[in-house]
């Protein structure tokens, strides 16, 4: 008999509502669908999407929950480096889509399937993501994908299902949203210019917080595992309150404009709260207790990291070389953040940490000082400059 088992990477959203009866209906292909759930959905939520793909006439569903992986193997390590793309983004889609893909390849291995499918479109990122990792793991399972093949708009789209007798929220189909452990992307016309930005409505969390709040963000070893006086064993729980937290202050709302996997500019709106308070804590804590040199290369393998793995090249070994030294600078980042939260902005007040290397035995900056002379800092000075004014002379003197 002829295989004609399709797996579908279903979100719920209209690209994925489309592939299902489009698979079904025009390919006449047994589609069973798979969330993979990174975090950003609750039982509820769950159990919505669930209906909407059983509504659409798939021959089964299945729901895979990767957020621990995810956090253990990914945002991990983007906390560790401080990880902002062209310092803006917290790579909320980019990171998810690789365990995504991952899960759903596995799935698809594990039922024999012929098809993967995904509703990515012709002009983003997502459709590499989710190629390469397929073409890497399952190289004879054959990848649909019918967004990117018809080169469909939404309106067409939702005009198929209209037409096919499927009831959405039309209006809610103008943005497209992704909902996951490390932010919230959202993509809608305005995305699509260079000048507009989304209304409020556009965004999952709309602001309800109006008064400062202080929180207390404890750090262990680079992880999250406290706030104010709660205590967590999973840093997944803590991430996931302080976004409760954080969100109805309408924080981490942004646009992000970067080069895609396929070279056009592209853009993105965000919301993503408790990854920009965290990153922003983590780091501030990490400039008190690292060296000068650590914070240095940090840096720089951080951005590496950063763009390797939003260009969907999580699999390259060399991704868990830098793990690897992210994981040993973390040993002293242990302590407490102290964070304010307000409408639409957050401020990181300080830190108190044993491991604080701003210490006053050594002297306060701009005050005083216990470790040297200043017969010292004349030595030190002229010793310090010494190449430079070398130079300057030599130039002056040719002159």
């Amino acid at each position: 008999m002829t295989n004609i088992k399709v797996v579908l990477a279903f979100s719920g959203g209209l690209d994925t509502s489309y592939c299902a009866v489009y698979l079904a209906k025009i390919k006449h292909l047994e589609v069973h669908a798979v969330t993979v759930n990174t975090g950003g959905f609750d039982t509820q939520e769950l159990n919505e999407i669930k209906s909407r793909a059983l509504s659409l006439g798939v021959k089964s569903y299945t729901c895979i929950d990767e957020t621990n992986n995810y956090y253990q193997k990914c945002i991990k390590y983007l906390i560790f480096g401080n990880v902002l793309k062209n310092n803006t983004y917290p790579l909320s889609v980019s990171a998810e889509r690789i365990f995504q893909a991952t899960a759903i390849a596995e799935y698809a291995k594990s039922i024999a399937a012929a098809y993967i499918a995904h509703g990515s479109t012709g002009a983003g990122n997502d459709q590499v993501r989710f190629d390469m990792i397929f073409n890497i793991l399952i190289p004879e399972i054959k990848v649909m994908t019918p967004i990117r093949d018809l080169k469909l708009s939404r309106e067409e789209e939702m005009n198929f299902l209209q037409e096919n007798g499927i009831t959405i929220d039309f209006e809610k189909a103008k943005y497209s949203i992704n909902k996951g452990l490390w932010g919230t992307s959202v993509g809608g016309k305005e995305t699509l210019t260079s000048h507009a930005n989304l209304p409020d409505e556009a965004f999952p969390t709309p602001l309800r917080k109006v008064e400062h709040e202080r929180y207390t963000l404890t750090f262990k070893e680079g992880e999250l595992v406290g706030v104010n006086t709660l205590q967590f064993e999973n840093p997944v729980h803590a991430i996931q309150l302080l976004q409760e937290i954080a969100a109805p202050f309408a924080i981490g709302r942004d646009i992000h404009i970067g080069d895609t996997i396929i070279g056009i500019k592209g853009r993105v709106g965000f919301e993503a709260a408790a990854p920009l308070i965290i990153l922003k804590a983590h780091h501030t804590l990490e400039k008190h207790v690292l060296s000068k040199w650590q914070l240095f290369l940090k840096d720089q393998l951080s951005d590496w990291y950063g763009n390797w793995l939003h260009e969907g090249q999580f699999l390259d070994p060399v991704m868990r070389d830098i793990e690897a030294f992210f994981d040993g600078t973390q040993a002293h980042v242990t302590g407490k953040v102290f964070v304010t939260l307000a409408p639409y902005r957050f401020q990181v007040d300080g830190i108190e940490s044993e491991y604080d290397l701003m210490s006053a035995k050594f002297g306060s900056y701009g005050e005083m000082n216990n470790t040297w002379s200043g017969e010292d800092v004349k030595g030190f000075s002229k010793i310090f400059g010494n190449a430079t004014a070398i130079y300057h002379q030599v130039k002056n003197s040719a002159v």
